[in-house]
């Protein structure tokens, strides 16, 4: 899935915007115009209409001031992205005490990320592998760090733990999006496509053939009531996950060295 990307920020420019430091003012334009309130409007936006709908144009007409205006407050669109990654960050729940261990709250971050895209999916083509470096992003990242800051896994390990489970979950939202974009172009869900398709490809799949693949399809189809569930996907694969994460946990606790 592309990046929203384009051309080279300025990083002093960006992180100001980022961390309020610097806001201009535009007599111009009326009162009340702010950094907050353009980001707010793009979130708008890119929720209604998507991320291709968002330019500094259409910002401006929702904000009911002339484009210029706009970029007086934010040089581009690169910063823009960023700011309102960094806001949506800053919007999520982060209680200070989860009971149950590292697991219960491992899942309970993966499950608060997957619900962040799930209500901004065009969070996936504005984040990149760059983290958005903004106060919002730093205080999110330090409160997940905290998931397993007592289970004697070293730092770099914390880190690649976190870098694995959320990987996961942008995985299984992709796949979520994936599900709602092909039902609304095509007009069928995903149980309606199969139902569809399922007749044909019987004609062409003689008996005895794939046999593995038959009776496993015919299992999962009948388990799902459809080819695949993301769902089923997500909850399956994050447990696998948390198991792997497990056995690297028992290990520190036994003594062992970091894994190789």
């Amino acid at each position: 899935m592309p990046s929203e990307r384009r051309g080279k920020p300025d990083p002093a420019r960006s992180l100001a915007i980022l961390w309020r430091t610097a806001e201009p003012t535009s007599r111009s334009v009326g009162p009340g115009l702010s950094v907050d309130r353009i980001v707010r409007a793009a979130i708008e936006i890119a929720d209604a209409e998507g991320i291709d709908a968002l330019t500094m144009r259409r910002v401006a007409e929702a904000l009911g001031v002339g484009t210029m205006s706009v970029y007086t407050y934010v040089p581009g669109k690169a910063e823009l992205l960023d700011a309102m990654v960094d806001t949506l960050y800053g919007e999520m729940s982060r209680p200070p005490d989860v009971a149950g261990g590292w697991r219960v709250r491992l899942e309970r971050i993966a499950r608060e990320n997957l619900s962040l895209y799930r209500g901004h999916p065009w969070l996936l083509r504005a984040e990149t592998s760059r983290p958005v470096l903004g106060p919002n992003l730093m205080a999110k990242y330090d409160y997940e760090l905290t998931a397993v800051a007592d289970t004697g896994l070293t730092d770099v390990e914390m880190d690649a733990v976190l870098t694995l489970v959320l990987g996961h979950v942008r995985s299984a939202a992709r796949a979520v999006l994936d599900a709602v974009n092909l039902e609304r172009e095509t007009g069928l869900t995903d149980g309606q496509w199969w139902q569809v398709h399922a007749p044909w490809l019987a004609r062409f799949v003689t008996p005895g053939s794939f046999p593995t693949a038959s009776r496993v399809g015919t299992a999962a189809g009948a388990a799902h009531g459809t080819a695949h569930d993301p769902e089923y996907a997500f909850e399956f694969g994050l447990q696998r996950v948390l198991d792997g994460i497990s056995v690297v946990v028992a290990e520190r606790a036994g003594g062992a060295g970091p894994a190789r």
